[in-house]
């Protein structure tokens, strides 16, 4: 968790630090709250829709960085280009792991 808050401390304004602080607890939060409702097999799979939900996350924060340093595009049009890649990449990892 230190490594998220240390990561929230590179950027300006310094409230992103709360955002990359928060995500770990609140993800422990939920698995905690499913696990005690619904069971260690349901729980399982939402922690597993968590980590495809990060990876397509990270990709497309990778993509959408280089579209706007390499070719110079403006974040609103690079943002939005770059959603398609993130939507198939989370469903697409979803439908590979989570039959």
């Amino acid at each position: 968790m230190s490594a998220f808050a240390a990561l929230g401390g590179l950027f300006k304004p310094t409230s992103f630090a709360g955002l990359f602080g928060a995500a770990p607890s609140v993800g422990l939060a939920t698995l905690a709250l499913t696990i005690s409702k619904d069971g260690k097999i349901y729980a399982s799979t939402e922690c597993r829709s968590m980590m495809a939900g990060a990876v397509a996350l990270c990709l497309y924060s990778i993509f959408v960085s280089q579209l706007m340093r390499r070719f110079r595009m403006s974040a609103m049009s690079a943002t939005l280009s770059s959603m398609p890649l993130w939507f198939l990449t989370a469903f697409g990892l979803s439908r590979i792991f989570l039959r």
